[in-house]
């Protein structure tokens, strides 16, 4: 059966830029037809002769900037996936691209990357057809943003003769960021057995990926400090998302996963309730309400959290991480960790990490039988773990799961 190529318009202002990224994307010809323009003005020109299934652009361009291209685009071709690729993460503009991109990638990208965020943008702008869901993101006073240190983080991070010195040093810049992470890694969770007194011992035994890891959570939680939340608890949501990404983690080592993977459960694991967190602080009240109704079994809040806002903490939160630029697998992760079937892959990654160790705690906390509602377990059959359940258990004993 013959298959239709995809059509993929890039745009940036810098022709070396341009050049670079169709030399990139050249082994993908055979499956996209690409287009490369080298302004907003130019691309909207030739989106009305042609159209386009994917445009691309940069963010930072002289006259019209990328938010503003996609604000025409959802205008005039709301089909169109829209994608941000930038090398620029300004935390307004990127708090700009809500309801209008549909992920912020950020380069250096690769080709299977843009491959991955493609197919899921695609995947997500059939939920965004859904009324509701638009509105509740036009709703959205808070948002969740990048913090500028994450940002300074990953430039540095491109030296590949970056050391644990120069790192720290990063962090200390933001003393309130550098009281918490000492705090944190100090705490029974990580249990080093010894006290770290300073950003370099904390890079030197935790790694760099936690560390920046911590600086993204940490960050992401602090946004909501002096929101109205109603009954909802955020010290309490931040202990659960500290117990599933230890939980993750170690089930990943468990299946010898390799440091990405556990690196990107990790992080995963601290942001995957994020968007419950988003859903609590603009609607303080109705979230209240809804879990109320839930009463506390994970099916009932999702399906909740539907009726009443057109979409469920997972989606909310996958989509707007997805604008901070994070790698594919955590932003699908946070999107899907209550449905991983929805996953084409079919593969243990941080997906079914975090997955297993949501529904693990969960059940331990609700002293509940945690095959009967939290774990997919067809879908760790489909990878073949079914069988790896009670070995998980063990390997998160120290998490608090037995």
């Amino acid at each position: 059966m013959f298959l239709m190529k995809k059509r993929l318009l890039f745009v940036d202002d810098q022709t070396m830029v341009l050049e670079a990224m169709r030399r990139l994307f050249q082994p993908m010809s055979s499956e996209w037809d690409m287009a490369f323009v080298e302004s907003p003005e130019k691309a909207l020109e030739v989106m009305a002769k042609v159209p386009f299934d994917v445009v691309v652009t940069d963010m930072r361009m002289a006259g019209m900037n990328g938010v503003q291209l996609l604000e025409e685009v959802v205008k005039l071709f709301p089909k169109t996936v829209r994608l941000v690729l930038s090398g620029y993460a300004d935390p307004d503009l990127i708090l700009d691209c809500v309801g209008t991109a549909h992920q912020y990638l950020s380069k250096p990208c690769q080709a299977q990357e843009l491959k991955d965020a493609i197919n899921r943008a695609s995947e997500l702008e059939q939920s965004l057809q859904d009324e509701p869901l638009r509105q509740l993101l036009a709703r959205l006073d808070k948002v969740p943003t990048v913090p500028s240190l994450y940002v300074e983080l990953m430039e540095k991070l491109q030296d590949p003769e970056i050391d644990a010195d120069a790192i720290a040093e990063t962090v200390l810049k933001d003393p309130a960021m550098t009281a918490k992470i000492l705090r944190l890694v100090n705490s029974a969770f990580f249990g080093l057995g010894r006290e770290v007194s300073s950003p370099t011992d904390a890079v030197t035994y935790l790694g760099v990926d936690t560390v920046k890891s911590l600086v993204l959570s940490i960050h992401a939680f602090s946004q909501f400090n002096d929101a109205r939340l109603g009954t909802f608890s955020i010290d309490a949501l931040w202990t659960h998302s500290q117990t599933i990404a230890g939980a993750a983690k170690e089930i990943a080592q468990a299946e010898v996963a390799g440091p990405k993977v556990m690196d990107e459960a990790f992080v995963s694991g601290l942001l995957h309730d994020i968007g419950k967190l988003v859903l609590a602080s603009n609607f303080p009240d109705d979230y209240d309400a809804v879990m109320q109704e839930s009463g506390g079994r994970t099916s009932a809040l999702l399906d909740a959290e539907r009726r009443t806002f057109g979409a469920d903490h997972a989606e909310i939160g996958g989509y707007l991480l997805g604008l901070w630029g994070l790698p594919g697998p955590v932003v699908e992760t946070i999107a899907l960790h209550h449905q991983p079937a929805k996953c084409p892959r079919k593969a243990f990654g941080p997906l079914a990490a975090v997955h297993a160790a949501n529904g693990l705690i969960h059940s331990c906390e609700s002293k509940s039988d945690a095959t009967a509602e939290e774990l997919d377990l067809d879908y760790l059959a489909s990878l073949g773990l079914e069988t790896r359940i009670d070995s998980w258990r063990a390997a998160t004993a120290r998490m608090g799961v037995n």
